[in-house]
């Protein structure tokens, strides 16, 4: 009798969270990629990206076609450190369905040389970016991204 209230008492809680979408949040773990794209110098920023993500993660969304593993990613980044001293990335609302957490935020930063061949002069850019993280595990996996980088040429070029 024990044995069968047991096996129901779990198959419900289980159709329940099945039900009403109650997963694991995972928005923790996303957190950890916007604050190592605000501080991109920081050592533990990136320790804790690299805790954060899969062995094998990628990010998909470049402009060159090509996807990155998370060495090529973090060398980015780290360009942009240099390039963009007080690069912020502002989440501004994040939600999770399943095994998939979507981030709207926006990127604000004053570069200090030419960001892809534009010159702005010491003028700021303001622009939205939109990722899908895919979890795995409490491990991002997969981060799917875009940014408005033409509305930030624009903005350093004073149209």
């Amino acid at each position: 009798m024990n044995k069968t209230r047991n096996i129901l008492s779990a198959a419900s809680i289980a159709l329940t969270t099945i039900a009403t979408g109650a997963w694991a949040d995972d928005t923790a773990t996303v957190t950890t990629f916007y604050d190592l794209l605000s501080d991109p110098a920081s050592e533990s920023e990136t320790a804790a990206f690299q805790a954060a993500i899969a062995e094998n993660w990628e990010s998909v969304g470049g402009y060159s076609g090509n996807d990155k593993n998370a060495e090529a990613f973090l060398g980015q980044v780290g360009g942009f450190a240099q390039l963009i001293p007080d690069l912020n990335w502002d989440v501004q609302a994040m939600h999770q369905d399943g095994n998939f957490v979507t981030v709207r935020s926006r990127a604000t930063g004053t570069p200090v040389g030419p960001l892809f061949g534009v010159d702005g002069e010491g003028r700021s850019f303001d622009i939205m970016t939109i990722d899908i993280h895919e979890i795995e595990d409490g491990k991002i996996v997969r981060t799917y991204h875009i940014e408005d980088w033409a509305g930030a040429l624009r903005q350093l070029s004073g149209q």
